[in-house]
């Protein structure tokens, strides 16, 4: 059996009987315990589960019952997301034996559509201390260079994907923890609009930020797991009564028609990008004119200021959760997650209060801007992946991030492969739309994905026998 596979790719193979889902679960878990030895990227393998999982999906497709386009697909689970009878750590000593007894909506929803799950997945401790050497598990590393960082949170996933472990997974974004591993590692990543997807069952962070969404090798797998985690949940408070359009339907539409802004002072000016991060902006730009979408440039408020107000909120926030264990457990937590968060106990709800005015002006500031474009673009990360040994514990505190103002604003997102840096290792562009425009923002990152050629490449790696493994 050749692969990995797309989520694509392997569906029209078992709807076609040319690939079973247990050859195709098979074949992933063989790829997990030779490479992952050396990714870190997954907490617990559940190869029994998969297994199970994979049969049964096998069974209805015999029989010609298939539960859709998902059924028999391998994916893992961020390590947030709780999963029933199976352990939920957010890879931190203070949940090291926690095991929840309902799924989250999300995995339901995934499970119910025939995926088969393959485990939990690395992640930042409680989505925010990472990398971390100092919790039971060691930090995710990247496939295209094991001695560089992956980003976070969703660092686990960025990995397995990229690596083909899994052909795709859940992430979370509070701040960009979705699209920074998914530009980092290479692989497509979407933070849909605030509200979308249901957050009952994942560990929070920072409830006005957070997001729930898919990772995945392409922009059409995005589409296809983004299309059965949308949907209204009474039960969250802040889901969104929206109607889900078929996500895939418009993805070989291309852009004609379409109008696309482009931030420009946020990679040239306010974080200048790299080269290869800059290259791969007006690549894509010039694909969607040629295409023949019109291009315009757009500009608001300095990304300093989208990054202080969200990254503010954002330890505001995480230290309402956290405060309780951080009063009394301070040192069980790493050194990373406690710091960062600890600075919050020296904010005031004044401080907290003015944040959030200033967030409602820069949401109003971003409708205006893009009142009449379809979707905006800019740099997804500054460029390619640091070492992960030289990441510092204020990284957030140095630059403004890309990444944030569709936090701040609430706005769908995503993060799409560019092309190589001169280290080799990847970049991306990311593409944003107005609310609940998922489908015209997956159009027009699908139309620049299949432009390109960086789909063909996957990183090279080499089994790893002699390190331990997270099989349970």
């Amino acid at each position: 059996m050749s692969g990995p596979f797309t989520i694509a790719e392997a569906a029209k193979l078992m709807a076609a009987k040319k690939l079973s889902p247990v050859e195709l679960t098979q074949s992933c878990l063989d790829r997990i315990k030779a490479l992952d030895p050396a990714l870190n990227s997954f907490l617990l393998v559940t190869e029994e589960r998969a297994l199970t999982d994979a049969r049964a999906a096998e069974a209805r497709k015999m029989r010609g019952d298939s539960k859709g386009v998902l059924d028999g697909i391998p994916i893992g689970h961020k390590d947030i997301y709780n999963t029933a009878g199976i352990r939920t750590t957010a890879h931190s000593r203070l949940l090291i034996d926690n095991v929840p007894t309902e799924d989250a909506r999300s995995v339901a929803m995934l499970t119910e559509a025939g995926t088969v799950m393959m485990g939990k997945l690395a992640t930042h401790e409680f989505a925010l201390g990472g990398p971390s050497f100092d919790l039971p598990w060691p930090p995710a590393r990247n496939p295209w260079n094991t001695e560089h960082f992956t980003a976070g949170s969703s660092s686990g996933t960025g990995a397995a994907v990229a690596a083909g472990l899994i052909l795709g997974g859940t992430g979370s974004d509070t701040g960009g923890s979705i699209r920074g591993p998914a530009a980092l590692c290479g692989i497509a990543g979407i933070k849909p609009t605030y509200g979308l997807i249901s957050r009952v069952g994942i560990l929070p962070l920072a409830a006005t930020l957070d997001h729930a969404g898919p990772m995945a090798w392409t922009v059409q797998d995005c589409a296809l797991l983004l299309q059965a985690m949308a949907g209204h949940d009474a039960s969250d408070p802040a889901s969104a009564a929206h109607p889900v359009p078929n996500y895939a339907a418009a993805l070989g539409e291309g852009v004609k028609g379409l109008r696309i802004g482009v931030i420009r002072h946020f990679h040239e000016t306010d974080n200048r990008a790299s080269p290869a991060t800059l290259a791969g902006i007006d690549t894509a730009i010039d694909v969607w004119r040629s295409g023949g979408a019109e291009i315009v440039d757009i500009e608001l408020s300095p990304l300093m200021d989208y990054h202080a107000c969200g990254f503010f909120i954002l330890l505001a926030e995480a230290y309402a959760v956290h405060e309780p264990w951080l009063t009394s457990r301070y040192y069980e937590y790493g050194e990373l997650f406690r710091d960062r968060v600890a600075m919050a106990a020296f904010t005031s709800a004044p401080d907290y209060v003015q944040a959030i005015r200033r967030r409602r002006e820069l949401c109003l500031e971003m409708a205006a801007a893009m009142a009449n474009v379809d979707v905006v673009v800019t740099a997804a990360q500054q460029g390619e992946a640091p070492l992960i040994a030289d990441v510092p514990k204020w990284v957030m505190l140095d630059k403004a991030n890309f990444t944030m103002p569709f936090n701040v604003t609430g706005y769908p997102a995503m993060s799409v492969c560019s092309g190589f840096g001169a280290g080799g290792l990847p970049v991306a562009i990311q593409i944003a739309a107005k609310p609940f425009q998922e489908g015209t923002l997956l159009r027009v990152a699908h139309a620049y994905e299949m432009a390109t050629t960086w789909r063909a490449k996957r990183p090279a790696m080499t089994e790893v026998t002699d390190q331990k493994s997270a099989f349970a």
